[in-house]
This record gives C-alpha cells, structure tokens and sequence, in this order.
C-alpha cells in the first residue's frame, strides 16, 4: 500500500518507517526534514521524503490538500495535537484513503481511578495535551460511526527508546536523576514514590500500528492502549535503575508541597503532570483485537534508552 506517514522522522517515525517499509509498502514521510531519524536503516534509502511545515501550511489551509495530492490509500498522523488540525485533514481525505491512523496519549483518561485503566473508561483529561487528545478521539470515533470515516487512535504510554532521555523516577525528563542513582547517592522522591509511569517502546508502538493495518476490521472506528504489559512505581523503578549499576537505591520522601520546591518551577510542573495521572493501562483490548504482544517491559526499554544515553 502507499502509505504517508506525518512526522515520521520522530520517536515513533524513526521505528515505523522501516518496519512499513520492510513489510512491502511504499512509504512517504512528511516533515519540516529539520532532523534525521534517531536510528540509521537501510530501508530509509528506500522512502520518498517530503518537506512540508504543517503549521505553516494550516494557516493557509493547504496542508490536508498537500496530503491527499501524494494518492495515499493510508495515512498515519503522528504529530496532530489540536482538534481543528485533525478536522482539517480529515475533511481532506475523506473519500480518498483506505485507513487513517491517529497516535494519541493515555492521557486522554486524566486521574487514574480503576486500575488498570482500559478503554471503556469515561475521559476526563486534567491537562490541555490530554484535552485536545480526547476531543479528537471524539471527533474520529464519532465521525466513523456516522460515515464510515476509517479511523483508529492508538493511544501511546510514555515513550522511551534508544537516542532521546526516558521519563525518569521523580517524573522528570533531567538526566541528573540517572546519575545519582548510578552513583549510589540519595535521590528524594515525592510523597511515598507510589505513584505510578506507563512506558511503552517506540518499536512497540511501531509495532502496534503495523498490527493495526494488518487487523484492518478489528482496528477501525476503535481506539486501543499501546503501552508495556505493567505500570511501574517511582519507588520500584528508582530501585531498578540503581541495581543496573550495582547500587541499592538510597531514597528519602517528601510531601508535595515541600518536595516541589526541591526543583526548578518546571521540573515540578514536569513532575506534577506525571504523578497526578499515575498511568496504569490496560493492553487487553489491543492484545484481543490487533495481537499487539510488546517486546520490552518498561524497564527493559528504559535500561536500553538509559544505557544508550550513557555511552554516547
């Protein structure tokens, strides 16, 4: 099939471009082209590059007629964050593709309130990203049902993989955490650090979407949970990421409202994000409908991304 993949250059790109490629199709990558890939592949020799800045294109609402003029029979949007974006492509193509993939968030839920959280659950986002997610999840799902509009949202825990830092124990993207862990030396966590991160692959979420094409009846007008099998605690991953490097992890706790003035302003909105939606989800529902089957526990893709980070 010919396939335009939107953003393929990016933390999902970087695996979904090459499996799609390698599985036969003919593959077009849209992107402002102002990076390359995280990993090199030979099969990228093999993809037709297209710059195109999507921001700027919307303003002059060109960018889903952009899209539609490459003949796509699919499309993969993997950079959508508005709802008027989303509207504006779709009334685009519909009519004119056989499949339209959309990458969301698990964080279209907000809180976590029965755990582990699956899809059937009421959305009540707690922060813009998650509302404007949910609000397109709406609009595709609906829009399916009514026309037949051939829709999925795949819907994505913390992504973590080799060439970019993952999520770490306080819910921070600062490296600074890695490093005190590997050192052995204190690391304080917020409240008791049982509070929760869902991590995911970027291969397994790659993976995911190619199962998505390939359960085509299952996988439209449907949205799915692309996560790892479980949740971790902050308490139980910072104890993970130490023994990785021979240490017991040395950690102290603080309430919140002490904890937050520990770290910079945006460290603690970092933080805060994180530990007030505790993300635990569940993956019954893509393993049922897509065989989506991931590869790598969280901290089996954290160590690979951690362990990469270091090196380099």
């Amino acid at each position: 099939m010919r396939i335009v993949v939107i953003g393929g250059t990016g933390h999902i790109g970087t695996f979904l471009v090459p499996r799609l490629v390698m599985a036969g199709h003919e593959v077009i990558c849209v992107s402002r082209q102002e990076r390359k890939p995280y990993l090199a592949h030979p099969a990228w020799n093999l993809v037709k590059m297209i710059a195109i800045d999507r921001e700027e294109a919307e303003l002059k609402n060109m960018f889903g007629t952009q899209i539609r003029n490459l003949s796509p029979e699919v499309v993969i949007d993997l950079i959508c964050f508005t709802l008027e974006s989303a509207q504006s492509l779709v009334e685009a193509l519909e009519g004119h593709v056989q499949h339209f993939l959309h990458c969301g968030t698990i964080w279209v839920h907000g809180h976590s309130e029965i755990v582990p959280t699956d899809e059937t659950r009421f959305r009540k986002p707690i922060c813009d990203y998650g509302t404007q997610k949910a609000a397109i999840e709406a609009y595709l799902l609906t829009l399916s049902r009514k026309t037949g509009f051939p829709a999925t949202i795949l819907h994505p825990g913390h992504i973590v993989g080799p060439g970019w830092i993952p999520v770490n124990p306080v819910g921070t993207l600062n490296p600074e955490t890695f490093k005190r862990l590997s050192e052995g030396k204190v690391v304080v966590l917020p409240n008791l650090g049982m509070e929760t991160l869902h991590h995911v692959h970027a291969d397994d979420v790659a993976a995911s979407f190619c199962n998505a094409l390939n359960n085509w009846n299952n996988a439209v007008g449907e949205s799915f949970h692309i996560v790892s099998s479980q949740a971790i605690t902050l308490r139980g991953y910072a104890y993970a990421v130490a023994a990785w490097f021979g240490q017991e992890a040395r950690l102290s706790f603080l309430p919140w409202e002490e904890w937050k003035h520990t770290v910079s302003e945006m460290e603690a909105e970092e933080t805060w994000d994180h530990i007030a939606h505790s993300p635990n989800c569940s993956i019954e529902k893509a393993k049922r409908l897509l065989n989506y089957n991931p590869r790598y526990t969280s901290l089996q893709a954290i160590e690979e991304a951690v362990k990469q980070f270091i090196s380099n």
